[in-house]
């Protein structure tokens, strides 16, 4: 028999940690325990070894889209599904999700393979959209979604209360820092969510991944700071490549700015040339790097 899934409670809200406190491809598990309405956020790889807490489910929240957190779908084919009205699309059909992501087509048919075979992968064409500051109220608790964009265009943080537990999805707070290499997200709205984020009155912060739960806010905090100076260390990067010798797009791609030389996924090369060139307009943007004629882009 497998092991009980650690948890951790907070009144009306259970948070049931994946593998290695959530880390890719797992996820934590939100579940919220109303006296009216049963409901879960997201579903990430763990949905799937909980059973009742959350096969029961009535409502699903999904706080973003991506594959690792529709992962448990399947398991609530009755509950109702809601997304943020601009990640809907993404939930509602794999040609949705396929845009979200903004893969090149081989690589999209790839990933397509991947979801159904290691994230039981099940697209809701019956989801329903909500909007920045949609409120459910589950008998007993209240959930509120803040919409904070940048990881994706629809990506919200859900507040419970009056527990003050504030799931804050992939805003992970993670060593690798902010993730907005697809093609709905954005860095510079990215930036202004970690801007926001401490504002949200919450004495709880949970995330998707690697870090769980924090419920001390000076390490909250701290934590916060250290995953936002990632964006300003990859910009230091790039100038210091482009010190060395002016450099194409192309060529800064096959250096790599995210991911080390040997890891290899589906997604790399797009995700590393979306993520590249947001930091490179930045960069252009504040005459700190100039463009020539031939694309190459060299330190000013």
């Amino acid at each position: 028999m497998s092991e009980p899934v650690r948890r951790a409670d907070f009144g009306r809200v259970s948070v049931f940690f994946g593998e290695k406190s959530g880390k890719y491809p797992d996820g934590n598990q939100v579940v919220v325990h109303g006296t009216d309405t049963h409901a879960i956020f997201d579903t990430p790889l763990v949905a799937n070894r909980i059973g009742a807490e959350v096969d029961d489910a009535e409502l699903v929240i999904l706080g973003h889209v991506h594959e690792d957190h529709m992962a448990g779908l399947h398991r609530v084919p009755k509950a109702a599904v809601h997304v943020h009205e601009l990640d809907v699309a993404a939930a509602r059909s794999w040609e949705g999700l396929s845009r979200h992501f903004g893969l090149s087509p081989d690589a999209a048919r790839k990933m397509l393979e991947k979801a159904r075979k290691e994230f039981h992968y099940a697209p809701r064409p019956d989801a329903i959209a909500y909007a920045d500051g949609a409120t459910w109220q589950l008998g007993g608790s209240t959930v509120r979604a803040i919409h904070m964009p940048g990881h994706t265009s629809g990506h919200c943080v859900l507040l419970v209360e009056p527990e003050g537990v504030a799931f804050i999805g992939d805003i992970d707070l993670s060593g690798f820092g902010p993730y907005y290499g697809d093609a709905t997200s954005s860095l510079a709205q990215f930036r202004r969510t970690l801007a926001r984020l401490p504002e949200v009155p919450a004495r709880t912060w949970v995330t998707s991944h690697h870090r769980g739960i924090y419920t001390d806010r000076g390490a909250f905090l701290e934590a916060l700071a250290a995953f936002a100076g990632k964006i300003d260390e990859r910009s230091e990067r790039l100038l210091e490549l482009l010190r060395e010798s002016p450099r194409t797009l192309d060529e800064l791609v096959r250096i790599r700015l995210l991911y080390p030389a040997d890891y290899e996924e589906l997604w790399v090369d797009d995700v590393e040339r979306r993520t590249i060139s947001q930091h490179l307009d930045e960069l252009v943007a504040a005459g700190r790097v100039a463009r020539d004629e031939a694309g190459r882009y060299s330190a000013t």
